[in-house]
């Protein structure tokens, strides 16, 4: 039978069990993936220990896949049997890590054809927020001027990229270890945020945006830097307390940004990938086996770009 991770409980790593389930049915205008890679992301960590999505119990977590379409449901016609597809499928409700996903087609898009499958599975979640938050949210425009905080991370690594694609000016904070490659991804400014306060650092050359993936007290003192008039989004904070309260009262907007599948923007993320504008990082790899490993090594927050789990 197909396997899948399946949590009983919330709580550590510890709680991802691999158990075998049926396998999946695709309905009217959905699509049937074997599934041949999986990758992580903080919203998985937390939604394991009960702090993220909502998902009544047994649960599994997970949302990025790439793999090839298995079986059609009634209706579909944008994907025949044996193509190799990339998604975020149905985040975020329940999908979760396992040999067989099935969605609505629209949540698919064909896989970059310059990645494997396992980089192509890094992408989806952490592309489709950057480049939400950056264009729908923001309206970034050419020119502009953005600090990307986490930058070395799966989000802030992608975000970066996007920002310049989009044309914008990006300024970056990361630790001293991932400054030369935050620096390859295109960042114009890195600014370590272990020896340098940023807030001094950009207080005389303030930005008209700022992607906050740490969120808390971070967001806060982002204000700081921001141009009356700009924009502090978010993630996974978004709008609540301190920072909507600080955001106003310094006459600077504030924001969060909730992905959603969407196979459309991720046909124009492959495009960027083949094209060598869109550079994924997979720092790490786990068999499926070994999810708890792969979750630990999530949790610890220092990963440089994303964890992936094949699925044999």
């Amino acid at each position: 039978m197909p396997i899948r991770i399946v949590q009983h409980t919330h709580g550590g790593p510890e709680v991802l069990d691999v158990v075998d389930v049926p396998r999946p049915t695709p309905g009217p205008g959905e699509v049937l993936v074997r599934a041949h890679a999986a990758s992580l992301n903080p919203v998985d960590g937390k939604t394991r220990r009960g702090q993220g999505r909502d998902l009544p119990l047994p649960a599994s977590v997970g949302w990025d896949f790439a793999g090839v379409v298995e079986t059609l449901g009634d209706g579909v016609e944008i994907f025949s049997v044996g193509n190799r597809v990339y998604g975020m499928p149905s985040f975020p409700s329940e999908a979760g890590y396992g040999e067989y996903v099935v969605a609505p087609a629209e949540h698919w898009a064909p896989s970059p054809a310059t990645l494997d499958d396992a980089a192509a599975a890094a992408v989806p979640l952490a592309a489709l927020t950057a480049l939400k938050a950056f264009r729908e949210v923001a309206d970034l425009q050419p020119g502009q001027r953005v600090l990307v905080h986490a930058a070395g991370g799966g989000v802030g690594h992608l975000a970066v990229q996007i920002a310049k694609i989009l044309g914008a000016e990006v300024v970056a904070t990361a630790s001293a270890e991932k400054a030369a490659f935050v620096t390859e991804l295109g960042a114009d400014e890195v600014i370590d945020y272990r020896s340098t306060d940023f807030t001094e650092a950009l207080a005389d050359a303030k930005v008209d945006l700022v992607l906050d993936l740490i969120g808390h007290e971070n967001g806060v003192r982002s204000v700081r830097v921001t141009k009356p008039g700009g924009l502090v989004i978010g993630v996974p904070s978004g709008t609540g307390g301190d920072l909507e309260a600080a955001a106003e009262a310094a006459g600077v907007r504030s924001a969060g940004v909730m992905v959603s599948p969407n196979g459309a923007a991720l046909r124009e993320i492959a495009g960027w990938i083949d094209a060598g504008q869109l550079v994924p990082t997979v720092s790490e790899s786990y068999d499926i086996h070994d999810v708890q490993d792969a979750h630990r090594s999530l949790d610890t927050g220092r990963t440089l770009g994303k964890i992936v789990l094949t699925i044999p």
